[in-house]
C-alpha cells in the first residue's frame, strides 16, 4: 500500500477545523502519523495566521477517489472555492506525496513542489518523517529542512489541544 502524506492548514477557526479533519481522516484511514502543529503568517495576502501540520497514512485508495474525498472534507468544513487563491481557508488539504508517484496525476503534480518551497510544509514533514525521502531525490526531509532557505517565512511550533 502506498504511503500518503497530506498537508493540512487552516486560518478560519483553525483548531476546530483541524480537529474535525483529523477525526474524519482517522475514522476513514485508521491510525495516522501526525506532525507537530505550526503557526505561520499568511503568505500572499494579509490575513490571520495559519495553523499547519502534516499527516501520513497507508492506504490502497485510488488517487482520484482520495482527491474527491479530500475535496468533500474541505467542503464539509465550509471551504469557499469561489474565494481568491490567496485567501483565508477553513480547511486546506493538499496531497504532498502518494507513494513514489512522480509527475502529473489526476490533475495534481506529485510530489508537491510546496515541500521544498514552503516552511509550513517542509518543517512539519521533516519532524514527522526525518528519514523519509522526497520521491525522486536522495536527500531526506531532515536534510532538506537543514538546507532550506526560509526567505523570511516565519514559523513556530504551537501546543495543540487534541
Amino acid at each position: 500500500m502506498p504511503q500518503v502524506i497530506l498537508s493540512i492548514g487552516s486560518n478560519i477557526d483553525p483548531s476546530v477545523n483541524i480537529r474535525s479533519a483529523i477525526t474524519t481522516l482517522s475514522s476513514r484511514f485508521g491510525k495516522l502519523q501526525i506532525s507537530p502543529v505550526y503557526e505561520s503568517e499568511s503568505i500572499g495576502f494579509q490575513g490571520d495566521n495559519f495553523l499547519n501540520l502534516v499527516v501520513g497514512f497507508e492506504s490502497d485508495i485510488e488517487l482520484q477517489a482520495l482527491v474527491s474525498e479530500l475535496k468533500q472534507l474541505e467542503d464539509d468544513q465550509g471551504r469557499d472555492r469561489s474565494a481568491p487563491r490567496f485567501s483565508g481557508r477553513t480547511l486546506d488539504i493538499d496531497i504532498l506525496t502518494y507513494g513514489e508517484l512522480q509527475g502529473t496525476h489526476e490533475g495534481i503534480e506529485l510530489p508537491r513542489t510546496e515541500i521544498t518551497e514552503q516552511a509550513f510544509v517542509l518543517k512539519p514533514l521533516a519532524d514527522l518523517l526525518p528519514h523519509g525521502r522526497y520521491p525522486g531525490r536522495t536527500e531526506t526531509y531532515a536534510q532538506l529542512w537543514q538546507q532550506f532557505d526560509d526567505g523570511g517565512q516565519r514559523l513556530w511550533q504551537v501546543e495543540f489541544d487534541w
